[in-house]
C-alpha cells in the first residue's frame, strides 16, 4: 500500500427560526431582528434576489432580506443597526479543501514562505529564518528546528536545500523544513541519524530518497512517504500544543473571512481532538474532518461525529483518499512525463502512485457501499483515471445516488475527464491559485507551455454546466480567500502573464466557488452559502464589492469583518 503521509505532520446546534417558505422579498415582521445590515452593497449569491439594501438576523439565522423598508420593519428596541458604510456583506466563505490543524503548525514553525507572502527567496535566508526561530523560546521547548514552506522553484538557487544547508543551521540539533507543497522534505544530518535514515535504507513505495549524486548517501531530501521514517522520532508537543494548533488555525481562517473550515486529512488523533474540542465549545466557527481512508476507517464505525449535521460546531464529513503527489514538486502522477524532468531522473519520468489499482477499487467500493462521501487527491491526470475507473466501477455495482464525490485539486484535468466527471457526478475542486503561485513554473519546468495553460480549467467546468469549487489548500497556500478570487478572474502568473486567458471566470463565478458551490459540495447548501432567510448568518465584510472593483484589483480586498451565526469571530484592527 502507498500512502500519502506527508500531511500527517502537519455545535451547540443553534435553534434558528425558520423562514425558509417565505419568498425572498418577504420579510416577518412580528419578529424583532437582533441585528440589521444596512448602507452598503449585499451580495446575497442568492439568484433569485441577487442583491438587496438590508438583512435582518435573529437567533444567528437570516431572518429578512429586502429593501431598507422591509427589512427595517423587523428593528425593535434592541436592535443592533450596523451601517456598513459602503462596505460589501457577502455568504461567509466556505473552506472547499484546506488542512486546518497544519494552518496552526504553520504558523508556530519557521517561516520559510517566498514572496509576496514572506521573503525566502534564497538558501541564505532560509538559513537566516531558521537559526533566528531555533533561538526561541518555542524551538528550545520542543528541541527540533523546524520550518515551512520553502519553494525550490522561488529559491535563487533554483534547487532544493540539501541536508548539507541544513548542517550550518545546526549539526548538533534536529533541523527539518517541509516543502510548500508539503510532499517533500529536508532533513540534516543529525535528523537522518536520529530517523535511522541511511545509505543501506531502501526507497519506500510510494516515496523517494534523494541520494547524493555518485552514491545511495540520502542528500537530506524526502519525497511523499520517505517521510515516514522522521515521523517516527517527530517530538511529541501534547495535548496543549494540539489545541494551540488548531486555535491558531480557526485564527487565521477567520482573518480571511471563512466562517468553515476543513480538516482535508485528519487522523485519528485529530478525530479525537476535533471532538473534545467542540465538546468544550472551543470551535468558534464549524469545522467539517475528512478522515484518510486507510488510517482511520476503522474510527468511523458507529462514531457518532460522522453526519451530516454539526454538533458544536464540528462534524466527519467523510473520508479521504490520496492518489498521488504533488505537480509543482514533480511527485503528481501524469499519463505524459514531465516537460523538465527532476534531478536524477530519466526524461520519460511522469511521477508515481500512492495506491496500486486494486486499493484504490476497494476504497471506492466501502465508500459507496457504506455511504461515505469520499473526497481524492489527485493532481495529476494518471492519478484522475484511476479516480474516475474507482467512481465508475463502484456505481456500476451500487447504482447512481447523489455522493458528491470529490476530485480535490484536480489540477491537470484533461477535456474528456471533465465528461467523465459530469457523467459520475464528481465535483472537481480546482486550486486554481496555482495560476499565480506557480503559473510561470508550470509552463517553464513541470507541464510545459500547452498542458501548463488548462492547469484548473474553471471556465471548461462551467462549459459544460459542472459545480466547482475553489479552495488554498492551506498551509500549501494561505487560507486567503481574496487570492482565490482574484487567480480566477485574472489567472496572472508571478511574471505578469496570463496563463490559460480562456480559463478565466466572472467574479461572480468566483464568489459561488466559495460560497453557494463549496456548500453544495459538502451537502450543507440549504443551511450555508448565500444570504437568504432561514440559512445561518454566517456573513463576511470586504472594504469593496468583488463584482465592482476592476479583475486586477480584486488582490487588493481586504477582510473588514467575519461573523459566525450573528456573532463576530473577526474585526479588522479590533
Amino acid at each position: 500500500m502507498r500512502l500519502h503521509l506527508g500531511r500527517a505532520l502537519l455545535a451547540t446546534v443553534v435553534v434558528g427560526l425558520t423562514i425558509g417558505a417565505c419568498a425572498p422579498t418577504e420579510t416577518v415582521s412580528e419578529e424583532t431582528a437582533d441585528t440589521i445590515y444596512h448602507g452598503g452593497d449585499i451580495v446575497t449569491v442568492d439568484d433569485t434576489r441577487p442583491s438587496a439594501e438590508a438583512v435582518a438576523v435573529k437567533y444567528g439565522r437570516i431572518l429578512a432580506v429586502g429593501t431598507a423598508e422591509e427589512v427595517m420593519k423587523t428593528r425593535g428596541d434592541a436592535t443592533r443597526v450596523v451601517d456598513l458604510e459602503g462596505a460589501a456583506l457577502l455568504p461567509g466563505f466556505i473552506d472547499a479543501h484546506g488542512h486546518l490543524k497544519n494552518v496552526g503548525f504553520q504558523a508556530l514553525a519557521a517561516d520559510l514562505l517566498p514572496p509576496p507572502d514572506s521573503d525566502v527567496d534564497s538558501i541564505a535566508v532560509l538559513q537566516e529564518k531558521l537559526r533566528a526561530w531555533g533561538e526561541g523560546e518555542l524551538s528550545q521547548k520542543f528541541g527540533w528546528i523546524v520550518g515551512f514552506g520553502y519553494d525550490d522553484s522561488q529559491l535563487a538557487e533554483q534547487r532544493h536545500p540539501t541536508r548539507d544547508d541544513l548542517d550550518a543551521v545546526s549539526s548538533e540539533r534536529p533541523v527539518f523544513i517541509i516543502h510548500q507543497s508539503g510532499h517533500l522534505y529536508v532533513a540534516n544530518s543529525k535528523l537522518l541519524e536520529l530517523a535511522g535514515v541511511t545509505a543501506e535504507t531502501e526507497d519506500p513505495p510510494g516515496g523517494v530518497i534523494r541520494r547524493r549524486s555518485g552514491s545511495q548517501e540520502p542528500d537530506g531530501v524526502l519525497e511523499e512517504t520517505a517521510l515516514m521514517p522522521i515521523l517516527k522520532v517527530f517530538p511529541s508537543v501534547g495535548d496543549a500544543g494540539q489545541h494551540r494548533m488548531v486555535e491558531e488555525g480557526i485564527a487565521l481562517y477567520t482573518r480571511f473571512g471563512f466562517t468553515t473550515a476543513t480538516e482535508g486529512r485528519a487522523f485519528p488523533a485529530d478525530l479525537d481532538l476535533f471532538a473534545k474540542m467542540a465538546e468544550a465549545g472551543e470551535l468558534a466557527i464549524d469545522v467539517v474532518a475528512f478522515p484518510d481512508y486507510w488510517l482511520s476507517r476503522e474510527a468511523l464505525e458507529g462514531n457518532p461525529w460522522l453526519s451530516r449535521d454539526y454538533q458544536a460546531h464540528y462534524r466527519i464529513g467523510g473520508v479521504k483518499g490520496n492518489l498521488d503527489g504533488s505537480p509543482q514538486g514533480k511527485t503528481a502522477w501524469l499519463s505524459k512525463p514531465y516537460h523538465v524532468p527532476p534531478e536524477g531522473q530519466d526524461a520519460d519520468y511522469a511521477g508515481y502512485p500512492m495506491l496500486e489499482e486494486d486499493q484504490a477499487m476497494a476504497m471506492f467500493d466501502e465508500a459507496y457501499a457504506k455511504g461515505w462521501q469520499i473526497i481524492n487527491h489527485a493532481n495529476g491526470d494518471a492519478a484522475m483515471d484511476q479516480m474516475i475507473r474507482a467512481a465508475r466501477a463502484a456505481t456500476e455495482k451500487y447504482g447512481p445516488a447523489d455522493r458528491r464525490t470529490v476530485g480535490i485539486h484536480s489540477q491537470t484535468i484533461r477535456e474528456d475527464q471533465l465528461d467523465a466527471y459530469k457523467e459520475l457526478g464528481i465535483i472537481p475542486s480546482f486550486f486554481g491559485m496555482h495560476t499565480f503561485y506557480w503559473g510561470d513554473w508550470h509552463r517553464e519546468s513541470v507541464l510545459g507551455p500547452e498542458r501548463a495553460a488548462f492547469i484548473s480549467p474553471a471556465k471548461a467546468a462551467l462549459d459544460r454546466g459542472i459545480v466547482y469549487t475553489q479552495h488554498h489548500d492551506a498551509p500549501v497556500a494561505l487560507p486567503n480567500s481574496i487570492a482565490i478570487l482574484a487567480t480566477q478572474v485574472n489567472r496572472t502568473t508571478r511574471s505578469g502573464s496570463v496563463l490559460g486567458p480562456d480559463q478565466r471566470v466572472s467574479a461572480m463565478d468566483a464568489i459561488r466557488s466559495i460560497t453557494v458551490n463549496a456548500a453544495y459540495q459538502y451537502f450543507e447548501d440549504k443551511h450555508k452559502g448565500s444570504i437568504e432567510p432561514g440559512k445561518l448568518a454566517d456573513l463576511v465584510i470586504l472594504d469593496a464589492n468583488p463584482l465592482a472593483v476592476a479583475p486586477e484589483e480584486l488582490w487588493d480586498l481586504e477582510v473588514v469583518e467575519t461573523i459566525k451565526e450573528g456573532e463576530t469571530v473577526y474585526r479588522k484592527d479590533g
